[in-house]
């Protein structure tokens, strides 16, 4: 069956990077689409970023636009989230998500913090 399973979370200082990483099985990796979706307490689910399964077109929420990129690699089955420039309000439990079998992994943390 499908399984996305995150990694790379954790504490970061204001300013600084994390590489996200979710891994997938259970599917031809390459036929869907990937998206990163992040919730912060208290507020909805909304999505971050999103790729073809090419890889060659992506999209991003206005307010990651410029720090986030999200990339993949076919061969290793796995999506990544490239986090620049952290800010506190990216503080979130960020959930990779496989857009044509609508499955979610169990998500992995940020927090933001100094």
């Amino acid at each position: 069956q499908v399984q996305l399973v995150e990694s790379g979370g954790g504490l970061v200082q204001p300013g600084g990077s994390l590489r996200l990483s979710c891994a997938a099985s259970g599917f031809t990796f390459s036929g869907s689409g990937m998206r990163w979706y992040r919730q912060a307490p208290g507020k909805e689910r909304e999505l971050v970023a999103a790729i073809t399964g090419t890889g060659g077109t992506t999209n991003y929420s206005e307010s990651v636009k410029g720090r986030f990129t999200i990339s993949r690699d076919n061969t290793k089955n796995t999506v990544y989230l490239q986090m620049n420039n952290l800010k506190p309000e990216d503080t979130a439990v960020y959930y990779c998500y496989a857009a044509r079998f609508d499955s979610w992994g169990q998500g992995t943390q940020v927090t933001v913090s100094s």
